[in-house]
């Protein structure tokens, strides 16, 4: 981790003095202000928190999201919480989704028979597409 300047008064003039749980102890020759540089920790890029968040709005569950975009589900359903998002309650239609390639996805649009009875939406994942497809419930 490197160190910038002393968070009290902003000097450069900061030498090592010691370690305190295993982490570098840093002392202001400045102000005489001792401290430690924080940990920056795992970020997860927020495309991946933009999608996550979509495809559970669009119904996906969050063991799928996980599945499809690596994540944990867990940290999907903190960022559910977090965002406050809520899903839609609609119980006559459910999500159907397919993973193609550029290719693929165009040979399912020629077919007539494939956009019938069911909405489409196309997103896109990495170097390939999601297709979701709601399909009405058979009563």
């Amino acid at each position: 981790m490197k160190l910038n300047n002393c968070p009290n008064c902003s000097s450069d003039n900061c030498v090592k003095s010691g370690v305190v749980n295993k982490r570098q102890r840093y002392k202001c020759k400045s102000c005489n202000y001792y401290f430690t540089v924080n940990k920056l920790g795992k970020k997860i890029d927020d495309y991946f928190v933009n999608k996550a968040l979509q495809l559970y709005l669009e119904g996906l569950s969050y063991r799928e999201i996980e599945r499809i975009l690596g994540v944990s589900h867990v940290s999907i359903l903190n960022w559910v919480k977090r965002y406050g998002i809520k899903r839609p309650q609609n119980k006559n239609y459910h999500p159907t989704y397919k993973i193609l390639n550029a290719k693929e996805l165009g040979f399912y649009f020629q077919n007539a028979d494939n956009l019938k009875g069911a909405g489409v939406v196309v997103t896109e994942l990495g170097d390939k597409f999601m297709l979701i497809k709601w399909e009405r419930f058979k009563d």
